[in-house]
Formats: structure tokens, C-alpha cells, sequence
């Protein structure tokens, strides 16, 4: 005689635990999902977003201090690799996030 429910044995379990940890399972290579586009689509957008935006905050604050220090265009000039490695450290930062 039974007390309940079987309970499910160490082999199920494990089993379980493994389909969880993997994940949704992969579509095969003729299907696709539109879903995964569109969030392709916001990703390149958000990281295109992030090298322009940190390009052109570099470059205000270069011309502003060449305005300010007249320096022209030493300071704007400078200003633009520090802009492509900030850019560049948000890209990779953004990247670690998703």
C-alpha cells in the first residue's frame, strides 16, 4: 500500500535539474523567432547609441575646453581617442550585462 504520491526518483530529479540549468531548448536552423530579432535589433541599436553618445559628449567637452583655454583644436583632438575608449568600455560593460 501506498502512503501518497510516488515521489520522483533521483534519476528524474536529476534529469530536471539539467533541462532547467540548459534553458529553452534551440530552434532548429530553418525556423526563426521574431522575437530574437527584435531584440538583436534593440541591442545594436543600444550599442550604436553608446559609442556615438560617448564620442560626442568627448568631443563637446574638447571643444569647450578649446574655447575656454584657446587651445583650438588640441584639446578637441585629444579629446577623441579618450571618447573611442570610453565608448568602447561602455560597449563592453553593456555587453556583460545582458
Amino acid at each position: 500500500m501506498s502512503d501518497g504520491p510516488e515521489k520522483p526518483g533521483f534519476e528524474d530529479r536529476l534529469a530536471a535539474a539539467e533541462d532547467a540549468a540548459q534553458g529553452p531548448k534551440r530552434k532548429a536552423p530553418g525556423q526563426s523567432d521574431a522575437g530574437s530579432a527584435q531584440r538583436a535589433i534593440e541591442l545594436a541599436m543600444r550599442l550604436g547609441v553608446e559609442m556615438v553618445a560617448a564620442m560626442v559628449i568627448a568631443v563637446v567637452i574638447g571643444w569647450g575646453l578649446d574655447r575656454l583655454l584657446h587651445t583650438k583644436p588640441w584639446l578637441m583632438i585629444l579629446m577623441v581617442p579618450v571618447g573611442l575608449a570610453a565608448g568602447m568600455r561602455n560597449l563592453l560593460r553593456a555587453d556583460r550585462g545582458r
